[in-house]
């Protein structure tokens, strides 16, 4: 199966800024696993850019192709189903196309950035000297921490880095994507579990990979 991430993030028109998240995303999704069957990640800039990339791609879809829209959820999810927090979020109002399934759709909650406090650890070895690790929220629940936190505990942990400066989401946020431990994440975040579990059963690998007929540890 043919499987397509549109992924918030990149940046409109920027080609430098959308390689550096096809990057980011690639390296995170090798380390979880996807080595020798890997998504497609496609960067779509901003979350409206991603949702109208995301729709043509169902429109057009063939029976072996498999859209996945990614997106920051931007505030707390109280729905069951994340179409319809992208229904009803004031800054969305999108409607599920039809045919769409609710494996099509994945939030990073309450923002990309939860993703960073679940490892400390490898955000630390990407800032070196100065990074205060207690300026981030613990890792057990990454998704109760509001978007506003996300943004300011990455800023304050930063502040005193001399190597990479403060933390600059354009600058350095793909680049630790790419770092951090993508099982760390999972262990975190239901909904980035959520993610794994359902590229786990639509990556699969092609017959003659190691791990065709066998399960993700």
């Amino acid at each position: 199966m043919n499987v397509k991430v549109y992924v918030e993030g990149g940046g409109d028109h920027n080609k430098d800024l959308a390689s550096r998240c096809r990057k980011g995303f690639s390296d995170f999704s090798r380390k979880a696993g996807y080595k020798g069957r890997m998504p497609r990640i496609v960067a779509c800039g901003g979350r409206s850019g991603a949702y109208k990339d995301f729709c043509v791609s169902h429109k057009n879809a063939g029976t072996d192709d498999f859209p996945v829209l990614l997106v920051d959820s931007e505030a707390p999810v109280v729905e069951a189903d994340p179409w319809e927090h992208v229904r009803l979020r004031a800054g969305d109002l999108w409607q599920r196309p039809d045919g769409v399934s609710q494996d099509q759709i994945h939030l990073m909650v309450q923002a990309m950035e939860a993703w960073f406090h679940a490892d400390k650890e490898s955000v630390g070895e990407y800032y070196g000297q100065g990074f205060r690790p207690k300026a981030l929220s613990p890792p057990q629940d990454v998704e109760s921490i509001p978007k506003v936190d996300l943004f300011d505990g990455m800023k304050r942990a930063t502040k005193a880095c001399s190597k990479k400066g403060e933390y600059s989401k354009g600058d350095h946020s793909f680049e630790i994507l790419g770092r951090i431990d993508p099982e760390k994440v999972r262990a975190s975040s239901k909904h980035a579990e959520r993610l794994f579990e359902v590229l786990d059963r639509k990556c699969a690998p092609p017959p003659s990979h190691p791990l065709s007929g066998q399960r993700r540890p």
